[in-house]
């Protein structure tokens, strides 16, 4: 089981950015995302930004750089900056949305296609990998018994990515939330989301954790956590674990998955976070809460 590190998704400053990369480059992960997906407006990294930052950690660093698209594109400049995301010809590239797959694929450039890009069939699959996909990153909705159901119906599979650790992205807007909650206009939002390096919390009437706003994007209010669920990951015959950026202690996070694959489960170094959507459940529910937790 390989342990890969997804695109940050938060608005970090780039001195934050920078030091975050060469952190990472100590941990025990096989691969590295990097690469704005959230918003084109942010203006940190540009496209040739994290072109050269993804390059410097290739070079350093026997780990996997991929670099990820945007996942709403919104402008011509956004269009232009997914052109020289999948222009580059070293580094595989994330696909996060069909244009980037069109691009990728003229190019006949193998690449991986991101969460966001709606796969829930064999038949998608298949049509993808015909185009060039040779990693799939599962969406965050879906269920063991779903995913089982799909991989076993495949005559050939690519690499299974499974989103197992962090803010679930749900969704994408073209009105920019966090702009909306500090009363600005979306055109002439300051940049302010970089004030919010963990999202800007939204809970429920009652007090519960319920969304995280971070720009255009929704997340889920309380990190997912698949982590009692190891021993099942393994068994599905999934490939790869992606734990998504935080702002504190991700050295921690990546230490507990990486003892686990290494038989050392000790679920209680992690909060517990949720696991409902791979239960067939909610996915703000958490349903195992010990490491015999098992989905229907």
């Amino acid at each position: 089981m390989r342990l890969a590190l997804g695109p940050v998704q938060y608005y970090w400053q780039r001195t934050d950015i920078n030091h975050f990369y060469e952190t990472m480059l100590s941990t025990p992960l096989d691969s590295i995302y990097l690469g704005e997906v959230v918003c084109g407006k942010r203006h940190a990294l540009r496209a040739p930004d994290w072109l050269e930052l993804a390059q410097m950690l290739a070079e350093v660093s026997d780990k996997q750089i991929v670099l990820s698209t945007l996942t709403l594109l919104e402008s011509n400049a956004d269009l232009s900056w997914v052109r020289k995301i999948c222009s580059n010809s070293k580094l595989l590239v994330e696909a996060n949305d069909m244009s980037a797959v069109q691009l990728l694929s003229e190019a006949r450039l193998p690449f991986a296609c991101g969460p966001a890009v709606n796969i829930y069939n064999q038949h998608t699959l298949a049509y993808l990998m015909s185009l060039g996909m040779v990693r799939w990153t599962v969406p965050v909705e879906m269920s063991s018994r779903q995913l089982a159901a799909v991989l076993n119906a495949c005559e050939k599979k690519p690499e299974v990515e499974l989103f197992a650790y962090g803010h679930m992205p749900l969704a994408y807007s073209a009105r920019c939330f966090t702009a909306r909650h500090l009363g600005l206009d979306k055109d002439n939002c300051a940049y302010r989301c970089m004030e919010y390096p963990h999202g800007l919390p939204l809970e429920s009437q009652e007090g519960e954790a319920l969304f995280v706003i971070n720009g255009i994007q929704t997340l889920s209010g309380k990190p997912l956590n698949l982590l009692h669920h190891f021993p099942q990951l393994c068994e599905r015959g999934i490939d790869i674990l992606r734990l998504s950026p935080q702002w504190q202690q991700m050295e921690q996070v990546i230490d507990a998955f990486d003892r686990a694959r290494r038989g050392d489960l000790h679920p209680q170094l992690l909060p517990p976070g949720v696991d409902g959507y791979w239960c067939d459940h909610p996915g703000l529910e958490l349903i195992a809460r010990s490491g015999t937790g098992t989905p229907a």
